[in-house]
C-alpha cells in the first residue's frame, strides 16, 4: 500500500509515521514543510496544481493529513488548518490517483460539553476558539469533497513527545521544577478540568486502521472516559516519585491559563495547568469532554489500549531528563 503522510514530523505524524514504518505492506512517502521530509511542500502556500502533479507521480493509495498548526492567531490557524485542506482536496479530486484521505481532526471542533456526557459523531459542533473553528472548516471541507475520505476527531493526545505548552507537560515541567529545587509543596490550580486523554501511538493505531478501512464520515478516536486533571497530577506524582504535597489552590483574577502565575512571599509559584472556573479554555472546550467512542470500535475496530499510567511515566521520564 502506498502512502502519502503529510506532516510527518509533528506530535501525531512522527507516531504515525513509525506506526507504518513497522508495517511491511507499506510504502510511505512524507511530504512537509521540514527537512526531514522526503519532499518539500508547504500546504498552506503551494499551489493544487504542484501537489496534483505529484499525487499523479506517486500514485499513492491513502493520503494522510496529520499537518496543521495548534497555535497562533486566527489567519494563521486558518492558513495551515483550513487552506492547507482546502488545497489537499483540490488536489485529490483533480488527481488520477483516487486516493483515499485520513484526515485528522479534533476535539476542539466539538467546543464545550455537558458534564458527565459522552459526545457522539452526530452532536452539533459548537468550537470555543479559533483553533476549533479552523479545524471545523477542514473537516466540512473534507465531508463536502466528494472522496473517499474519513475525519478522525482526536480527543486529548498525551504520551511521549507530549508539548510542553500542554496541560499534562506543563504540569510534569512544574513538577520537575518543584523536585529539582527540593520543594516540599508544589502550588497547582485549573485542576477541575476533565479531559478524554488518548496516547499518540493509540492514535498511530487508529490512523493505520481508518486507511485500511472503509468507514467514511467522523469518527472520534479517545479512550471514552474523562479524567480530572487533579487526579492525572496524583498519577504522575507517584510516577515521578514526588514525596511532597500538591496543594490546590485557586488562581487569582485575570491571569490566563497559558501563564505560571506568581504566588505570595510566604510560598513557592503557583502554577496553572488547566482551565479554572471563570477563565478562559486553551481549547476552547470547557471544563469537561468526553468521547462516545463505538464508531471506532464498530467500523475500526479499534479502541485505546495504552492505560493513561503509562502515558504519564513516558511524559514524566522526558521531563526528568531534563534535570
Amino acid at each position: 500500500m502506498r502512502v502519502l503522510l503529510l506532516g510527518a514530523g509533528g506530535y501525531l505524524g512522527r507516531y504515525v509515521a513509525e506506526h507504518l514504518l513497522a508495517d511491511p505492506a507499506v510504502q510511505l512517502t512524507a511530504l512537509g514543510r521540514g527537512d526531514d521530509a522526503d519532499v518539500r511542500f508547504d500546504l498552506s502556500t503551494g499551489s493544487p496544481g504542484a501537489l496534483t502533479r505529484f499525487l499523479n507521480a506517486v500514485h499513492p493509495g491513502v493520503v494522510i493529513n496529520c499537518a496543521g498548526a495548534t497555535r497562533g492567531g486566527a489567519r494563521e490557524l486558518t492558513r495551515h488548518n483550513t487552506v492547507a485542506v482546502a488545497t489537499i482536496c483540490e488536489s485529490l479530486r483533480r488527481s488520477g490517483c483516487g486516493a483515499r484521505l485520513v484526515q485528522l481532526g479534533c476535539s476542539s471542533e466539538y467546543g464545550p460539553s455537558q458534564p458527565g456526557s459522552s459526545t457522539a459523531e452526530d452532536a452539533v459542533p459548537r468550537p470555543g476558539g479559533p483553533y476549533g473553528v479552523s479545524k471545523l472548516a477542514a473537516t466540512e471541507l473534507v465531508l463536502g469533497s466528494g472522496l473517499d475520505a474519513v475525519v478522525l476527531r482526536v480527543f486529548s493526545p498525551v504520551g511521549p513527545g507530549t508539548p510542553a505548552g500542554s496541560p499534562l507537560g506543563r504540569l510534569a515541567e512544574a513538577m520537575r521544577r518543584a523536585m529539582q529545587a527540593g520543594d516540599g509543596e508544589l502550588k497547582l490550580s485549573g485542576l477541575g478540568v476533565q479531559r478524554d486523554f488518548v496516547d499518540v501511538r493509540d492514535v498511530a493505531r487508529a490512523v493505520h486502521a481508518a486507511s485500511l478501512s472503509a468507514a467514511q464520515g467522523v469518527v472520534n478516536i479517545g479512550s471514552g472516559r474523562a479524567v480530572r486533571l487533579r487526579d492525572a497530577a496524583a498519577v504522575l506524582a507517584r510516577v515521578a516519585g514526588f514525596g511532597g504535597t500538591l496543594h490546590e489552590v485557586d488562581a487569582p483574577p485575570g491571569r490566563g491559563p497559558h501563564h505560571a502565575l506568581v504566588g505570595g512571599p510566604a510560598g513557592p509559584p503557583v502554577e496553572h495547568v488547566g482551565g479554572a472556573a471563570g477563565y478562559p479554555y486553551p481549547d476552547g472546550c470547557g471544563s469537561w469532554q468526553q468521547a462516545d467512542v463505538r464508531t471506532a470500535r464498530d467500523r475500526l475496530g479499534w479502541r485505546s489500549r495504552i492505560a493513561l499510567e503509562e502515558s504519564l511515566a513516558d511524559i514524566w521520564m522526558e521531563a526528568a531528563c531534563r534535570i
